[in-house]
């Protein structure tokens, strides 16, 4: 009688658990970001870091050079780690301590989402040089076709920031940058016989990465966007569509994991981006989207190129959707 019991104990188990018997294989959908180790859908392409072609900051390898290990990091002499705790108030600390990183955890601690270019001009090229070659770290790298890969749980105090580290994530999107003059964009850049520009990636880079085969990188906007950044006059081509929509799916992903991240930028009394670095009052007040040159006045990135009203727009959408 005993034994019966207990089979039809096992049997409500699996019912319960959609029939899934031990040792069946889970799959994914391929869209799904990692936070404190649940995964949360995007609705767009996210190539996880421990799946195939994926890049792992966990590794205290080089992923381009696995003989090598990472360079020491000078804040902690012989860690070859390219992340780090975050920095808690004493009773989340003491949270964590007993519980580890509960989603609740880190909903309570992060709260910004930092948006950077790479200067690399493909995520590839991005974690050869931020990741292995300089021992950084950032949770997101968007590549120009628009694929999303995550390369730490957002659990991890990745090194992209600064200051913000301990209480945001970040992206740096793939794209060669903002300038005084056209000199490094002309060799980025050609123009279609419409009249369109295009992303040319040059010569020495024999191994893309980018998944989307015979993918053409086109601007979202045709002209030459020219804007004002800590007091520098730049010159910037627009993202790409496909990075617009993906980033818009992925902030409203992160909106919905982690509320602190409102959908809204720093705004200055015209209802505009604010184009200078934040005082300390207001960026520590802050909650949203920022660019790396609301945290230092040393940055620039996004760029004035960078459409805060599309992202926003798009991730909203996609949350009353």
């Amino acid at each position: 009688m005993r034994s019966a019991c207990l089979m039809s104990a096992a049997a409500v188990l699996v019912l319960a658990a959609g029939c899934a018997l031990p040792g069946d294989r889970l799959g994914r959908r391929g869209d799904e970001i990692v936070v404190a180790g649940q995964m949360f859908h995007t609705g767009t392409p996210v190539v996880l870091w421990l799946d195939p072609r994926g890049y792992d900051a966990y590794r205290a390898r080089r992923h381009f050079e696995p003989a090598q290990t990472m360079p020491a990091n000078p804040a902690s002499p012989g860690d070859p780690n390219r992340y780090g705790a975050r920095r808690l108030p004493a009773d989340l600390a003491g949270a964590v301590a007993r519980e580890g990183w509960t989603l609740e955890n880190l909903r309570r601690q992060v709260d910004q989402f930092v948006i950077h270019y790479d200067v690399c001009g493909t995520a590839r090229q991005c974690f050869r040089i931020l990741q292995d070659a300089r021992g950084l770290s950032v949770p997101f790298m968007l590549d120009i076709d628009g694929t999303i890969y995550q390369t730490l749980d957002l659990k991890e105090r990745a090194w992209h920031a600064g200051q913000a580290n301990d209480r945001s994530v970040g992206v740096e999107i793939a794209h060669i940058g903002a300038y005084r003059d056209t000199r490094v964009l002309d060799e980025w850049y050609a123009t279609g016989p419409d009249g369109w520009p295009y992303i040319t990636l040059p010569s020495w880079m024999r191994e893309t990465g980018v998944r989307t085969p015979f993918f053409i990188g086109r601007p979202a906007r045709r002209e030459l966007i020219r804007g004002r950044i800590n007091g520098q006059e730049l010159l910037q081509y627009d993202f790409t569509p496909e990075q617009y929509a993906a980033l818009a799916r992925l902030t409203a992903a992160l909106h919905r994991a982690l509320p602190g991240i409102r959908l809204d930028y720093p705004r200055g009394p015209d209802g505009r981006v604010r184009d200078e670095v934040l005082p300390e009052a207001d960026l520590a007040a802050f909650q949203g989207l920022l660019g790396h040159w609301h945290i230092t006045r040393q940055k620039v990135d996004p760029g004035p190129a960078f459409d805060w009203d599309r992202v926003i727009r798009g991730a909203r959408a996609s949350v009353l959707f």
